[in-house]
């Protein structure tokens, strides 16, 4: 190798063979395949010249699976591409943004720190939160809530049985709770909505799904892209280090029995201290309309950013890696470029407006410097102390074509459909509302503060404060000057999902949209996390295109739209691999929100009514988990059937007829009925007959299909049903004090003291 510069190397690359250059991307951690190495070697032989170690660095970070796309992109056009109207959508780009109303708009995304959590829990849970903040910043948005679904081993998983180098399951769910809540608490964005799911499929590789809303004026609204040739780039926040390099190279193969001695260094460290005036000076000079475009840094730092922002334009840059100003001496100019240093944000500026911004950010202690240019292109030109450090295509770059990797549908059995004994009821119910996946998550949702702001006017806990439960979405009010209210809500279901990724899928935007009907509110949009194994895999692959074509599907019929999302593969290594897990971050609109429905009952004497079809399917069931049921038949799927079933819910809710309802999903009836009960320190009386199904204990566990229970204002029976002609439409019983009972035509079969019940599932899970 020969120096081209002061601490600038270049790597032969021209005349070597494929067999070499593999080696060479081993030894670097650049992480090419052959393909990409015939590519990249075709390109330098084309300019003449070998490459720099700068310039291979980031290319090894744009073209990794994490910033390129590069198996996923033909699979998320073909189903989202006509998901972002711009009737409905204002952007779509590193957080989607729709309308609110006159005036305002709000930004929604998801995406996943898996890797880095499994490594490091705390510091990979905090520094996703700090990455989807500026995900939902970058648009010109106030960050205003933040949400995080889950997903670990069992929590008492034996320590003998765990490979080597994996973390135990409680150590992994107490890290991870932990740094969102140092992080999401220190910054003050409130956590209202999210879940903790455990399987044994996440034993080896948790999932750190974390999502963020935020809300903007619309003359806010920025484009992720330059604007003109001429305009300063600005970098302002956090100083840049040695940490999160390679993140993205890491997040894009699949784990080891070494990964934690071998990528720690890929983990960042956030910094929510910094953070939080970041977003104030950010909005600040926003306001003020001295950015013309921006882009935040996560995967691939500087590289990554910059590239993206002048090739959206249509334009190159001019950067001197040299001007970065950096935490620690020593730093490669290589280091620089892609490092992922936390709290950085990159803005384009017009010159003249430079001084002022740089003004408002050392106001606000937050370091701003201006490191380079817009060009007319097509090339980035990288500079290190006044010398040469990279000359590359834009476009080549940070626009790799897209890899067709073959893909397979995997066949599975339809399944059978089987029976639940009708004996022993009281212990059903009790198995499964005390379950694992069913206990409260009070002591988790308490440690993060969903209240910071003012705006979250339905908590994540519905109820009496001395007794509250779980509820199916939270309601903020973005504007205290409007009625109108943002519900917010996550789904997933990766049970189902690996007994049919299609039909699983559907039954995940089902849940979502159920979530929100049940608080009165009308789906919007919503934004997915795609949990995947390895795409290289043809079998993950077609799994992929499965869940992908039917979340879209699902999607139109149900009235979402999908503007953002992300992609995450490789989740597996040491033999293990996860279920098909997408993830939903999805929102409503409730015209009122003095008219939002919670989930706690509210009257003793009140009539309950079940809504919606009951089907005995049990696939991928709380009850099928328990007992260990795999290859079981899945309710069908009907987003027609509820969306209408959900609009009659919502116009009902308006009106105040509905006093309170609640979705039937994980634990079917029994956890439904249970949670409704805890949240109002109430009881019920119910007779399973009413769901048509075959006995009582099919009627209690069974979750097919989308269905609520619904407590209705005193002498509104009449109107309900009539409101219901189309739909199935039963009595099922009435609120009573404080006993929960299952009765079967005339004959009681269970009668459960709920304040006891109440206890054990208050206080079982062990966490945080």
């Amino acid at each position: 190798m020969t120096d081209w510069a002061a601490g600038v190397d270049t790597v032969p690359v021209r005349r070597s063979t494929i067999a070499s250059l593999e080696a060479m991307s081993r030894d670097r951690g650049l992480g090419f395949d052959r393909v990409e190495l015939t590519r990249l070697r075709a390109y330098f032989r084309t300019e003449r010249r070998e490459p720099t170690d700068v310039e291979l660095a980031g290319l090894a970070q744009s073209w990794s699976e994490h910033c390129s796309y590069k198996s996923s992109r033909p699979y998320l056009k073909r189903a989202f591409g006509s998901l972002h109207p711009p009737r409905r959508v204002l952007g779509t780009g590193d957080a989607g943004v729709l309308p609110f109303e006159d005036g305002y708009a709000y930004a929604l995304r998801i995406e996943s720190h898996n890797h880095p959590s499994a490594v490091e829990p705390y510091g990979g849970a905090a520094t996703g939160i700090g990455g989807i903040l500026r995900d939902v910043l970058a648009v010109g948005a106030k960050p205003i809530a933040l949400t995080d679904p889950l997903f670990f081993g069992p929590l008492e998983f034996p320590r003998d049985r765990l490979p080597p180098g994996v973390k135990s399951p409680r150590y992994l769910a107490e890290g991870v709770i932990a740094g969102i809540r140092d992080y999401g608490n220190r910054v003050g964005v409130p956590t209202v909505s999210g879940g903790i799911y455990f399987d044994p499929s996440f034993v080896v590789n948790p999932l750190v799904n974390v999502g963020c809303v935020g809300f903007l004026p619309r003359r806010r609204l920025l484009p992720n892209r330059a604007r003109a040739v001429g305009d300063t780039l600005v970098l302002a926040g956090g100083l840049t280090g040695r940490d999160g390099i390679g993140g993205v190279s890491f997040a894009s193969r699949e784990l080891t029995d070494r990964s934690e001695i071998e990528s720690r260094g890929a983990v960042q460290l956030g910094n929510p201290i910094m953070k939080e005036p970041l977003i104030h000076a950010c909005l600040e000079v926003f306001d003020r309309g001295w950015v013309r475009g921006l882009k935040d840094l996560g995967g691939g730092g500087i590289a990554s950013a910059s590239g993206e922002l002048v090739h959206a334009g249509g334009f190159g840059s001019r950067i001197d890696l040299a001007r970065v100003p950096r935490r620690e001496a020593g730093l490669r100019p290589w280091e620089v470029w892609v490092s992922e240093s936390q709290e950085r944000m990159l803005l384009d500026v017009r010159p003249t407006d430079v001084d002022r911004v740089l003004a408002v950010f050392r106001r606000y202690d937050v370091p701003a410097t201006a490191i380079g240019e817009v060009t007319k292109g097509p090339y980035e030109e990288l500079g290190w102390n006044g010398q040469p450090a990279g000359h590359l295509r834009v476009g080549f770059r940070v626009a790799p074509p897209p890899r067709n990797r073959p893909h397979r549908a995997t066949r599975r059995p339809k399944g059978e459909t089987p029976s639940i004994p009708n004996e022993g009821l009281d212990d059903l119910v009790r198995s499964l509302v005390l379950a694992p996946d069913s206990l409260s998550r009070e002591g988790v949702i308490r440690v993060y503060d969903h209240e910071v702001q003012g705006r979250t006017v339905v908590k994540p806990l519905h109820g009496r404060p001395e007794s509250s439960s779980h509820g199916d979405a939270a309601i903020l009010q973005p504007r205290p000057d409007s009625p109108r209210g943002l519900a917010i809500t996550t789904a997933a279901h990766p049970w189902a999902c690996r007994e049919d990724p299609a039909e699983g899928a559907a039954m995940v935007v089902e849940e979502a949209a159920r979530n929100l009907y049940a608080v009165g509110a009308r789906p919007d949009a919503f934004s997915n996390c795609l949990n995947f194994g390895n795409p290289e895999d043809p079998r993950v692959l077609g799994d992929f295109a499965a869940v992908t074509d039917s979340l879209a599907s699902a999607a139109r019929t149900l009235g979402f739209v999908v503007p953002s999302g992300n992609v995450s593969f490789y989740n597996g290594g040491l033999d293990a691999e996860i279920p098909p897990t997408p993830v939903l971050l999805a929102t409503g609109i409730v015209d009122r929100v003095e008219r939002a429905v919670t989930s706690d009952l509210k009257r003793v004497g009140a009539t309950l009514y079940l809504i919606g079809e009951s089907r005995p399917e049990l696939g991928g069931s709380l009850w099928a988990r328990r007992e260990g049921r795999t290859g079981l038949r899945l309710p069908p799927t009907d987003p027609a059937s509820l969306r209408m079933l959900g609009d009659g819910l919502r116009k009902l809710a308006a009106d105040g007829v509905v006093r309170s309802a609640h979705d039937v999903s994980d634990g079917g009836l029994a956890v439904a009925l249970c949670e409704m009960a805890f949240g109002g320190a109430a009881g019920f009386s119910v007779d399973l007959e009413a769901t048509g199904l075959a006995g009582p204990g099919i009627a209690v566990a069974a979750e097919g299909a989308s269905r609520f229970v619904v407590e209705i204002a005193p002498g509104a029976e009449r109107r309900f049903e009539s409101a219901f002609l189309r739909s199935p439409c039963a009595p099922l019983g009435e609120v009573t004090a404080d006993t929960g009972t299952f009765r079967w035509g005339g004959r009681t079969l269970a009668r459960l003291p709920l304040d006891v019940l109440y206890r054990r599932w208050r206080s079982d899970l062990g966490l945080p």
